[in-house]
C-alpha cells in the first residue's frame, strides 16, 4: 500500500520562489556594491587640464604614459612627464620609489596627489604597469627593467 503524496499547493510553491528571489537578489546586491568599492578612477592629463583652476590643491588620481626622455628618478625622487597623447603634465615629488617602483619610459602609471598652483602634479603615491612576464635574474645580476640605485640606470 503506498500512500499518496499531498500536492503542494500553489501558495507554498509562490513562497518557495519568493524565498529564491530574495536570497539571489542579496546576494546580487553584495557582490555589486562591493565592486564599486573596489573601482579605481583616474583623470587623464587633458581632463585634469580642462578642469582649470578647480583641479589645484584637490586630491586626485591621474593616469597616462610616462613621456620617452623626461624620466628622473633617483635619491627618492621622481620626476617625468606624464601624457596621455594630446596632454602633457609635469609630475615632480619625494616619492620614496625604490628601484622597482620607479616608472620605466614608455609605460602606464597611476599617480595620486595633488595639482600645485604652478600646474605640476605632486604624487603621494606612485603606481606603475609592470610587465607580467617574469624572468629570474640569473647568478645575482640586475633585471633590465630595474633601475640600479648605484649608477642610476
Amino acid at each position: 500500500m503506498t500512500q499518496e503524496q499531498p500536492v503542494p499547493s500553489s501558495r507554498s510553491r509562490w513562497g518557495l520562489l519568493l524565498a529564491v528571489a530574495i536570497v539571489v537578489g542579496a546576494i546580487a546586491w553584495l557582490a555589486f556594491s562591493g565592486i564599486g568599492n573596489a573601482l579605481v578612477y583616474y583623470r587623464t592629463p587633458t581632463e585634469l587640464q580642462a578642469l582649470g583652476e578647480e583641479a589645484i590643491g584637490s586630491s586626485m588620481r591621474l593616469g597616462g604614459l610616462v613621456e620617452p626622455g623626461s624620466l628622473s628618478c633617483h635619491e627618492g625622487r621622481v620626476a617625468f612627464t606624464m601624457t596621455d597623447g594630446t596632454t602633457q603634465v609635469q609630475v615632480r615629488g619625494a616619492q620614496d620609489a625604490g628601484a622597482l617602483l620607479c616608472p620605466r619610459e614608455g609605460v602606464g602609471v597611476v599617480v595620486q596627489g595633488k595639482l600645485s598652483a604652478l600646474g605640476v602634479f605632486e604624487p603621494t603615491e606612485v603606481i606603475v604597469k609592470h610587465d607580467e612576464n617574469y624572468v629570474a635574474p640569473s647568478g645575482g645580476s640586475i633585471p633590465s627593467q630595474v633601475i640600479d640605485p648605484g649608477t642610476g640606470t
